[in-house]
């Protein structure tokens, strides 16, 4: 039980700040269908402006997933002096990161552009969100820190501030100012950042007691950042392979015979989120507890931690399955207004549904494998079974499309999901590798 307390403790409060992501996302896709006369057109310029800017991002998560599982086991040993060096270096990278993301923004911007097919009203949206990237990366860094210092409430306070704003600042912006998904874009610039000033407010108050004067040839220290960057390195690449596993999703929807299977996949893939955010609450729980034992050496109370979570997780991926099947159509009808056009998204949608209900069953490991990867340091294996399962994911897409088309699509993701985990399973031993690092 005492276990099981403190996977809720930390699992809770990282549900409550992952389900105002795709809720953001859900609110964004539903202004962008009732802005305008043409629904399709705009979720679909929606849809890859998004897909830009995911593909930004998460090449910048490693920010967040090499500062946790580091941070983490420094704070199950003790060490408050390298849990204070480890913020720092992640902030510097978070700065860095930011700065050449806005230098590099015009070339980042028409390469983008170009490869996914990107209209006017993308190019817009684009080009005023943009600014919004280096507090989205300082975010990431700082949350890192907090998963692995153990707190998983104030990310929960601050993404609960950014997505209120963000959701708020939408509605006015796109109907108020008549700035459709433009003012989309401006609404998350405007909650980045106070996001970013929100979550250093309560980062002193909460932290100002065990923060430690900082060295900064100490954060320097190039054994250390070997370290660092290693690790990164390897989430980089297993970053790089979901990204464009994302993005070859949206252009390749895109490219679809059918003009409405951009809009439907988008959909059907903000319902997919929902779950995924939804199990990435006990993934960060595995992954601050795992780093947590292997730092304390307590290998009896991370081997009860890792089977907690994979079970919870488990618990998640059948109630998910069983809100799809039945209330499938009342979430479809959520995104789109009561148009002629709606109606024929939320019809062809009807058409794929089977996979949304599915996509759980195959996702109970992965999420909760990486997290307790992220934790025990070991990126080599998620990198690797990474590879292996993008291998998949195009041969199953080329071999199928011209039989089953946009079948194709979904069966190639949904394989993907379910390799990630079980590779990862069997890379590690069966768990042993990550064991015998709490010895």
């Amino acid at each position: 039980m005492q276990i099981n307390r403190e996977i809720l403790r930390l699992a809770l409060p990282n549900i409550v700040s992952n389900i105002t992501v795709p809720l953001m996302g859900i609110a964004s896709t539903a202004i962008a269908g009732h802005w305008g006369t043409d629904s399709t057109a705009t979720i679909g310029a929606l849809a890859i402006g998004v897909s830009i800017f995911n593909f930004i991002y998460w090449n910048c998560s490693f920010v967040r997933m090499g500062t946790s599982g580091l941070t983490a086991q420094a704070f199950g040993a003790g060490d408050f002096r390298e849990c204070t060096h480890m913020l720092a270096r992640a902030v510097v990278v978070a700065i860095a990161m930011g700065l050449l993301t806005l230098a590099l923004q015009s070339p980042i911007g028409k390469l983008a552009l170009w490869a996914m097919n990107g209209d006017e009203m993308t190019r817009a949206y684009y080009y005023a969100r943009i600014w919004a990237v280096p507090a989205g990366i300082l975010l990431f860094g700082l949350n890192g820190w907090f998963t692995g210092m153990q707190n998983a409430v104030i990310p929960m306070f601050t993404a609960i501030t950014v997505n209120v704003i963000h959701i708020a600042c939408s509605l006015w912006f796109a109907f108020g100012f008549d700035l459709g998904i433009v003012g989309i874009a401006y609404a998350s610039v405007l909650a980045q950042w106070t996001g970013v000033l929100f979550a250093i407010v309560l980062l002193i108050g909460k932290f100002h007691c065990v923060l430690t004067p900082i060295d900064w040839a100490e954060v320097f220290d190039l054994k250390r950042l070997k370290t660092f960057f290693s690790i990164n390195r390897d989430i980089i690449l297993r970053t790089f392979c979901i990204v464009i596993v994302y993005t070859f999703f949206t252009g390749a929807s895109a490219r679809m015979d059918d003009p409405n299977l951009l809009a439907v996949n988008t959909v059907l893939l903000q319902l997919f989120t929902l779950f995924s955010y939804m199990n990435d609450g006990f993934a960060y729980a595995a992954e601050a507890l795992t780093g947590r034992f292997i730092g304390a050496r307590k290998a009896i109370r991370l081997q009860k931690s890792i089977r907690g979570c994979l079970l919870w997780g488990s618990a998640v991926s059948a109630v998910f399955v069983g809100i799809y099947l039945v209330g499938r159509h009342d979430l479809l009808a959520l995104f789109v207004s009561d148009t002629a056009n709606a109606a024929q998204i939320i019809d062809t949608a009807g058409r794929y549904i089977i996979w949304i209900i599915l996509i759980p069953l195959a996702c109970t490991m992965p999420f909760i494998m990486d997290g307790i990867m992220v934790g025990a340091t070991e990126t080599r294996i998620m990198r690797n079974s990474m590879f292996l399962a993008t291998a998949a994911y195009f041969a199953v897409y080329y071999g199928g499309y011209r039989f089953i088309g946009n079948d194709a699509l979904w069966l190639a993701f949904t394989l993907y999901m379910f390799l990630r985990g079980v590779l990862q399973y069997y890379l590690s031993d069966r768990l042993r590798t990550i064991y015998r690092k709490a010895l």
